[in-house]
């Protein structure tokens, strides 16, 4: 772990200010949950995502889906790939995700594009493909999302759906 030079003050209510461009970097939005780690005499804070307690689950889709659709599927939290089909999982896994990802969770779009376009999911990274994705909605709040894409084959009704299906029921896993 590297030293940021920065000391902060606690305040009388226990309260610490993290500062404004650590919270940009990191990507820490207001309102975002932080999950507190404790080892010795050091306390280290980390982004908390409900949707990462669900990587297993997620892959288990993920493999069971890719074969039957024979497109490829990927699965996000906020900032970051958790799950990925096999054949791009060297290229997607834990890689952090595009601007246009970010505005379509948190506008919680749905977005079919059954013609094959120029789309960026993950930063600095553009795939050539059509694509169907959803926001995963867990009690009101958009957690991630799920993207079925192919570089060859048209989005069909059937992929729709299953995009639809895959964000559903991890929601419902988060939940419970």
């Amino acid at each position: 772990m590297r030293t940021t030079g920065v000391v902060r003050r606690i305040d009388d209510l226990g309260r610490i200010v993290i500062p404004k461009e650590m919270r940009r970097t990191l990507r820490i939005r207001d309102g975002e949950s932080l999950e507190i780690f404790v080892e010795d005499e050091m306390i280290a804070l980390r982004k908390y995502s409900s949707i990462s307690d669900l990587n297993d689950i997620a892959d288990d889709l993920v493999n069971t889906i890719n074969p039957i659709i024979s497109k490829e599927v990927i699965i996000t939290d906020r900032d970051k790939v958790i799950s990925s089909s096999k054949t791009i999982k060297s290229k997607y896994m834990n890689k952090s995700i595009s601007k246009f990802l970010e505005q379509k969770i948190k506008n919680r779009d749905t977005v079919i594009e059954k013609n094959i376009d120029d789309i960026e999911f993950i930063d600095g990274f553009k795939e050539k493909c059509s694509y169907a994705l959803t926001p995963i909605i867990m009690n009101g709040d958009a957690v991630g999302i799920v993207v079925i894409f192919s570089l060859t084959d048209h989005i069909n009704d059937t992929d729709v759906k299953v995009v639809n299906l895959t964000a559903n029921f991890l929601a419902k896993h988060i939940e419970e």
